[in-house]
């Protein structure tokens, strides 16, 4: 998906640089922040929620919230009035703007996991992504084992199996970030055309009933105008003299004769 790869290359991307590279070096850079998350500051918090690709990055809440998806509630709670405070407007005076962006990204985050239907679709797509990393790791496997050689694969490294779901997971969410959005622009276009249908039936139905009441307003006046016409006809009729017919001379008998 090449909008997320782009999204997920921070404002960065070389023109060497592939989708993998791109992935990889943020990753990196998300785990760096992961290990020294004891101590990170308030603007250290706010930069790494508003950083370039965050519109993706931030749609895993898991991710927002740096906890394991495995946390229990009460650690769920704990970890946002944690972030929360850290990045919290009131605390970020000197940048009351982006504190406010990051804030309401943890807020949602937090908010989409307090909800069982939403939680369960996040966990979903990270298992999709476990999944599917470990079904390429098997068909890398078995090509492996059908040349001959040894079958080992970079992802049976620990780190670089967590880096490939982590890639893989972004991917999905990204994706299924982009199919809402078209979902809800078509719907959108939908309602319009709806919309528009409607207002086009109405304003014919109100054409057609100003039409009847001028039509039913005027009936008498049409009424009056042909009994009119009428009764000038007959009278036309009445007053006609006869056609007269001209007679031929008569002739006398001694004409005749």
């Amino acid at each position: 998906i090449n909008e997320a790869e782009m999204a997920a290359a921070g404002g960065e991307p070389s023109a060497q640089s592939g989708p993998d590279d791109l992935f990889n070096h943020f990753y990196t850079e998300v785990k760096q922040i992961e290990k020294r998350d004891s101590v990170l500051t308030s603007k250290q918090q706010i930069d790494r929620l508003l950083r370039p690709g965050s519109s993706y990055f931030n749609l895993n809440p898991f991710e927002v919230l740096q906890i394991d998806p495995e946390a229990t509630d009460e650690e769920l709670k704990k970890r946002f009035r944690a972030l929360s405070i850290l990045v919290h407007p009131d605390k970020n005076q000197d940048d009351p703007d982006r504190a406010q962006l990051a804030f309401e990204a943890v807020d949602k985050a937090y908010k989409n996991l307090l909800e069982p239907e939403q939680k369960k679709r996040a966990v979903d797509v990270i298992q999709a992504g476990r999944e599917y990393v470990e079904h390429n790791m098997k068909e890398k496997k078995k090509q492996l084992k059908k040349d001959g050689k040894p079958q080992f694969v970079e992802e049976d490294d620990p780190e670089m199996f967590r880096q490939a779901v982590y890639k893989q997971t972004m991917k999905l969410f990204a994706e299924l970030e982009i199919k809402r959005k078209e979902r809800e622009a078509k719907d959108m276009h939908e309602r319009k055309r709806a919309r528009e249908e409607e207002i086009e039936t109405a304003e014919k139905a109100k054409r057609e009933r100003e039409w009847q009441k001028n039509f039913e307003e005027t009936r008498d006046g049409r009424v009056d105008s042909w009994r009119s016409f009428q009764a000038g006809k007959g009278k036309a009729k009445k007053e006609k003299k006869p056609r007269s017919f001209l007679k031929p001379p008569k002739v006398k008998m001694e004409q005749r004769e």
